[in-house]
């Protein structure tokens, strides 16, 4: 399980110059890609990054398709929703083309039915399979959630659901959100995790605390923690990424069995923030 720290001040190069080589690489075998795409705050900064300039033609965007892990269940012009954060941040300004945005919809009289809606939609995609996204940008709250899976919600046994309705603690109570089978099955998955306060939690996660949703991300394929932070070259228990491209030398990645050291650090002034 890589856990990668990166600095405050750029770590959204970092990933996003990552995820364009992923992107690169899944193109090279195969005929189109899907995301699976993270709401909250954490992610703005990434999706920003690759709204700008250089990035347009770093990738074939019309072979991109583009999902949504989960989503508040209010109107897509709502500034709490998920789709304009992402539209408002990066897609107004991509060439990734209209038809490939797969987002949740929320206009129906009743949350199960916009979770129907979006089930029929992934299996069109997926040709009935379950949805096996390329790559699965998740969060992390402070109570261990990710997507819309809340503590004790019904929404975390949904097992036999690729789409489910989740009630979160606070407003806007009612979420959809992709189910853990979903999730699961996706072929990289990667946690973005910012904030001084996230440090509990991430203790109890990687702890392997079934009592929090986050716990239960065991994906078929890659799993990576990117934990933002105040980085300081040298800190205790990060090792230089041997071999990383000259954009990822301010990067750090460290072993699980070093966790603990990387908790300790994050104790540095951080930028708070959801999931």
């Amino acid at each position: 399980m890589p856990i990668v720290a990166l600095s405050q001040a750029d770590w959204h190069d970092h990933v996003a110059r990552v995820m364009i080589q992923a992107l690169r690489d899944t193109l090279g075998v195969q005929q189109r890609c899907a995301l699976s795409l993270s709401g909250g705050n954490t992610p703005r900064a990434l999706y920003t990054r690759l709204a700008m300039p250089d990035m347009h033609h770093a990738v074939d965007w019309t072979r991109v398709h583009l999902f949504w892990g989960d989503e508040r269940y209010v109107s897509p012009t709502d500034p709490r929703s998920n789709f304009r954060m992402v539209y408002e941040s990066w897609l107004q300004y991509s060439p990734i083309p209209p038809e490939n945005y797969h987002p949740i919809p929320t206009d129906c009289p009743d949350p199960s039915e916009c979770a129907r809606r979006y089930e029929l939609e992934l299996r069109h995609y997926f040709g009935g399979a379950i949805p096996a996204f390329d790559l699965t940008l998740l969060g992390l709250g402070e109570d261990g959630h990710t997507a819309s899976l809340f503590p004790g919600d019904a929404a975390l046994h949904a097992w036999h659901q690729w789409v489910a309705v989740g009630h979160a603690p606070v407003e806007p109570r009612i979420r959809i959100t992709l189910t853990l089978p979903v999730l699961n099955a996706s072929k990289q998955v990667w946690f973005l995790v910012a904030g001084a306060s996230k440090r509990k939690v991430l203790q109890r996660v990687w702890q392997g605390d079934l009592s929090l949703p986050a716990s239960h991300i065991q994906p078929a394929g890659e799993l990576i923690w990117w934990i933002i932070r105040v980085l300081r070259r040298g800190d205790p228990g990060l090792q230089p990424w041997g071999g990383a491209p000259p954009h990822l030398l301010s990067c750090g990645i460290i072993s699980s069995e070093l966790w603990y050291n990387l908790l300790r650090t994050l104790t540095s002034k951080s930028s708070g923030g959801s999931a």
